[in-house]
């Protein structure tokens, strides 16, 4: 498990990604500090900047303004540096033409922390065949196997992008479980961006939700939850909250509006009653609140729907 003293895991000061001298701006004045040790989870619609975030993490583009480092250093800052970072990017891609024995030579060839028992182990207990190539596996199987690679290096960091969205929920399932797995084995820690909702309820500890290219909001997932609650109060009720509470989003229904707060560091009663708030509802709250809806005790928006299932 990391030390006490270990580098945060991202640490990001005024971060920003634009594509191209007039293209889309990916990133906005993103600030995080992600402790080491945990499974952070980065959701957000598609669109929203996750793989940029991590393309930058991994060091496979540079930010156009602001500064990242990754476990203490600048991304890819060299070979070592590296070796400390898993990477699965988006389809889990592997070499068709090569078999899964070939993928794991080929690991060990590049990669000097290379742990073969454990390749070898994981192989075995997901059921792949070593002399199979590839591109003859199951997308459920080309998953474990990147994985398997990703894990083997025996990494501090081990980041996943949308790696099990196209999985059916049962390879998906196998896929999440791995992961847990290896983090635990390791003593990793790892981040998994997904708009699938039920993976990062599954296993993250810590939650990141981007959208709009901003970081809408970030922490441990339990203090968010504690954080956090939905109101019910008649219509006009909102207006008159104790300082420190502030309405993240809101539905008006009839005569009352059902709102997600957060209720901060304010010590005074509330005035209407509330409930807990769950994972889904927070994370819907601030994507709304992103795109314009629902921002104030005037609004009237619909339950925009958020994909848990695919």
């Amino acid at each position: 498990m990391p030390h006490a003293d270990s580098p945060p895991v991202f640490h990001a000061t005024g971060l920003a990604k634009k594509y191209g001298r007039r293209g889309k701006q990916a990133l906005v004045d993103v600030n995080l500090t992600i402790p080491a040790g945990r499974v952070i989870g980065l959701v957000g619609p598609n669109g929203a900047g996750k793989s940029t975030l991590l393309h930058l993490a991994c060091g496979l583009i540079e930010p156009t303004a602001g500064s990242l480092t990754v476990l203490g250093s600048r991304p890819a800052a060299n070979a070592a540096h590296l070796a400390r970072v898993g990477f699965v990017a988006q389809n889990t891609p592997v070499y068709g033409s090569f078999s899964v024995a070939e993928h794991l030579t080929l690991g060990a060839k590049m990669n000097p922390g290379w742990d073969q028992a454990l390749a070898e182990r994981r192989v075995r207990q997901v059921g792949l065949n070593p002399g199979q190539r590839a591109g003859h596996l199951s997308g459920g199987q080309r998953a474990q196997l990147a994985l398997t690679i990703a894990a083997a290096k025996r990494p501090e960091l081990l980041i996943f992008d949308e790696p099990a969205a196209a999985l059916d929920p049962l390879a998906r399932k196998g896929f999440l479980r791995n992961l847990m797995d290896f983090v635990r084995e390791l003593g990793a820690s790892a981040v998994l961006s997904s708009h699938l909702l039920d993976d990062i309820e599954q296993v993250c500890d810590y939650l990141i939700v981007l959208c709009d290219s901003r970081v809408q909001v970030a922490g441990d997932v339990r203090a968010l939850l504690t954080g956090h609650a939905r109101m019910t109060a008649p219509r006009g009720g909102l207006d008159r909250l104790p300082p420190g509470v502030e309405v993240i989003r809101v539905e008006n229904r009839g005569h009352h509006s059902h709102a997600v707060i957060r209720t901060g560091a304010t010590s005074g009663p509330l005035p209407h009653p509330v409930e807990p708030v769950s994972l889904e509802e927070l994370v819907l709250a601030y994507m709304s609140r992103a795109a314009g809806m629902g921002t104030g005790a005037g609004a009237d928006v619909e339950t925009e729907a958020w994909e848990t299932q695919r």
